[in-house]
């Protein structure tokens, strides 16, 4: 039922206000399994619900799509089906639910960020100065290039960049709320994580500052070092999973299977856990992180796991029998 105007009934609204804000719990990883339970008690109770649910996976799918650094001048122009985006958007927002998905997680800043990707995604552009630059999952950033400088602000997730030179000079730097990498013509990872950052040189070298007052941590290739503000670890050795997920793998080298789930997690929607009964397990291999289904499937396959799956976005991985 709509309002005699064409738009969205109370009631419609309430639902599609109430899809956002599940959206947003299930989205950030954070519930557990009552609250899953909850949201599928929400999502069957009404007919509203579902359409509601249905319209928010539809937005983000379709706007997911739209490269960062274009996505307001695309949604502004005249292609029907972005207009229909927009709509969607402004449907939402009506509702209250952009502002509910979450300014204070950090999901509203990653929507307008120069460059982003959605969770899952991988993607490559290229910066004003002919930088490459690769960002993982769910990630965003800022690129702020002017006369003096060549900045980029990590908001979230992980990027790859290929440091092009520069004929003004201009240094390269990346910064996160931990610290700031300086690029010594080359070619490095930086994470942003909670709590802490890490960088890893793939060629040539890096500075990172951590304080204004301590010394810059020179970082040659082949080496990484994770840091916080103000702290930095000693640098260690990088191994084959640094930079696999450039190629959509993930490597692990007896690693713990809680530890490995969680990354894998990071590469799709919902809630992925494992029991502590297994958590310990040291698994090694090759996964894809491109379908994660397929990952969970080899892992269940090769160490008799059970994956139990309660919804599409609740995962428990457990010991089999």
């Amino acid at each position: 039922m709509t309002a005699a105007h064409g738009g969205p009934d109370v009631a419609e609204r309430e639902a599609i206000r109430s899809a956002a804000l599940w959206y947003a719990r299930l989205a950030s990883g954070a519930g557990g399994e009552a609250e899953h339970r909850a949201w599928q008690r929400w999502h069957d109770a009404d007919p509203l619900h579902r359409q509601a649910w249905q319209r928010i996976e539809a937005v983000r799918e379709q706007f997911a799509r739209v490269p960062g650094q274009l996505a307001m001048p695309t949604l502004q122009g005249r292609d029907r089906s972005r207009r229909q985006v927009l709509g969607g958007l402004l449907l939402l927002a009506s509702a209250g639910a952009l502002g509910s998905i979450g300014w204070r997680s950090g999901a509203g800043q990653r929507l307008f960020a120069d460059y982003r990707t959605a969770i899952g995604e991988r993607r490559q552009f290229t910066l004003a100065d002919g930088s490459q630059l690769m960002l993982n999952t769910n990630s965003a950033v800022d690129a702020r290039f002017d006369a003096h400088q060549r900045l980029l602000h990590l908001r979230a997730g992980e990027l790859l960049v290929t440091t092009a030179a520069d004929p003004l000079g201009r240094p390269f730097r990346v910064e996160t709320p931990h610290g700031r990498i300086r690029a010594l013509g080359t070619r490095f990872t930086v994470r942003r994580a909670e709590g802490f950052s890490e960088v890893a040189v793939l060629e040539k070298a890096v500075e990172v500052s951590v304080s204004a007052t301590a010394a810059p941590v020179r970082l040659e290739a082949g080496q990484r070092l994770r840091f916080s503000a103000g702290v930095s670890d000693r640098p260690r050795a990088n191994d084959a999973s640094v930079v696999a997920w450039e190629t959509g793998s993930l490597i692990a080298i007896d690693r713990p299977l809680g530890e490995l789930l969680a990354e894998l997690a990071r590469y799709r929607t919902g809630w992925l856990r494992c029991d502590p009964r297994v958590a310990g397990l040291k698994v090694s291999g090759a996964f894809p992180l491109d379908d994660t289904d397929r990952a969970l499937a080899a892992l269940e396959s090769a160490f008799a796991l059970t994956v139990e799956r309660r919804t599409a976005y609740w995962v428990m991985v457990s010991p089999r029998g």
